[in-house]
């Protein structure tokens, strides 16, 4: 069970129990003899002797029928507050109960035995019983003095997902506090959040979420903060939020530093999400998967960082089953004029299969040897990517432009060679 801080005042009641007021109602005496056996318990109790603490108690109860309605309840109060230190919360809201049936009571001790049983009722998930206990106590304490029943109040009607009901009450709590110039209580805003998230009102969650990083600056609120302003497309307030939390020191798993590389990304500025991994790869902090080594090369690939992105491909090809990433380089290599690269590239994507478009491969093949003027071999690329309707058209039109180029060196080199025998 969830320990709970049951506000006791045995020993302050003990302690001026001759001298108690007749707040509401005449409430009698407790007298001397009753007081000293209290005493003796709350003794016991406190230097941890339980059982002996728990004797003198049973002995006190034997009298009961000769005790008065207040030393009846002071005996009950007691017992509820030996319960409770035996983690015991059943008995001990039996006993609190005992002490708020008693009729002649001073209003201090019922307000705050009414507000242990709605702690405890709380603590037990008893989300009714808790707000029929508050509704008693709240007759009994003066509006100005109810901030933390209502507190309890707006945890049980949110456990009992009556959210519209809550929040009120905690927003209430909240401008109140702040109203006075005070910083509000960071449960407070932790359960406006909740209410808020629960009601879908996003915009709302991400002021909250401001308020604890600016009261209270923990990093899972800047986590957060970015994570709802993603929700709400609000990209660049996401990013900064983010890469605030980065410099501050507040990013530290791999998924944190993961989450601010593709934000870099997909905000375009893929140099500083290379960066990031690359980092990260270096320092442990991140590992090298195949996903995150994807990301790297899209990253990089982006960045116009041509011999990074063949490194992060190269090694995240080595991790896949497939072809794919292979093909990927070889597309790379090729628009950057590498084209032996390229076609050592592409004919190992090939060769290693299970490709979505095995066609493009042959194509890569065709080109790169266009360009390294193999005329027999890219027109026998051409041909082969022919055989792949994706590819079909282009392999034709290459196949046809590499022919022209092919005729047009050829009528050059007889050209040249007319003129040598001339000569």
């Amino acid at each position: 069970m969830r320990k709970l801080i049951i506000v006791t005042v045995l020993l302050s009641v003990l302690a001026h129990a001759q001298g108690v007021a007749q707040e509401r109602k005449k409430t009698p005496a407790l007298r001397e003899q009753v007081y000293s056996q209290l005493a003796r318990a709350q003794q016991l109790l406190d230097e941890g002797n339980s059982h002996a603490g728990l004797q003198v108690l049973q002995e006190i109860e034997r009298k009961q029928n000769s005790m008065n309605s207040y030393e009846r309840a002071m005996l009950w109060s007691f017992y509820g507050y030996f319960y409770y230190g035996q983690d015991n919360p059943e008995q001990a809201i039996h006993y609190f109960d005992r002490v708020v049936a008693e009729e002649a009571i001073p209003v201090t001790l019922e307000q705050n035995t009414l507000f242990s049983l709605a702690q405890l009722s709380l603590g037990q998930s008893n989300y009714s019983q808790a707000l029929d206990y508050l509704a008693r106590w709240e007759q009994l304490v003066p509006a100005a003095q109810q901030q933390a029943g209502q507190i309890l109040k707006a945890q049980a009607l949110y456990q009992q997902r009556e959210y519209s009901q809550a929040l009120p009450i905690i927003t209430n709590v909240i401008e109140q506090a702040t109203g006075q110039g005070q910083r509000p209580e960071e449960n407070w805003l932790i359960l406006q959040r909740a209410i808020y998230y629960e009601l879908h009102h996003m915009e709302q969650v991400a002021a909250v979420l401001e308020d604890l990083v600016r009261f209270y600056n923990k990093p899972e609120y800047w986590v957060q903060l970015a994570g709802v302003y993603g929700q709400l497309d609000e990209h660049q307030k996401q990013l900064a939020v983010l890469e605030a939390a980065y410099q501050l020191g507040y990013l530290t798993t791999e998924a944190e530093l993961l989450n601010l590389a593709q934000t870099y990304f997909f905000n375009e500025v893929p140099f500083k999400a290379g960066q990031l991994i690359e980092t990260g790869l270096q320092q442990g902090t991140i590992a090298p998967t195949l996903a995150t080594l994807q990301l790297m090369a899209q990253a990089w690939v982006a960045a116009r960082e041509t011999d990074k992105a063949n490194e992060a491909l190269l090694a995240a090809a080595k991790l896949s089953d497939t072809g794919e990433l292979d093909a990927q380089r070889a597309t790379l290599l090729l628009n950057t004029e590498r084209y032996d690269e390229a076609l050592v590239a592409a004919r190992h994507a090939l060769a290693k299969g299970q490709l979505r478009q095995p066609g493009m491969m042959y194509l890569v093949i065709g080109m790169a040897e266009l360009n390294l003027a193999n005329f027999n071999a890219a027109l026998q690329a051409f041909a082969l990517a022919k055989q792949y309707e994706d590819a079909q058209q282009l392999a034709n039109q290459w196949e046809q432009f590499t022919q022209a180029e092919q005729r047009q060196l050829e009528t050059l080199q007889k050209l040249r060679d007319v003129i040598q025998s001339s000569s």
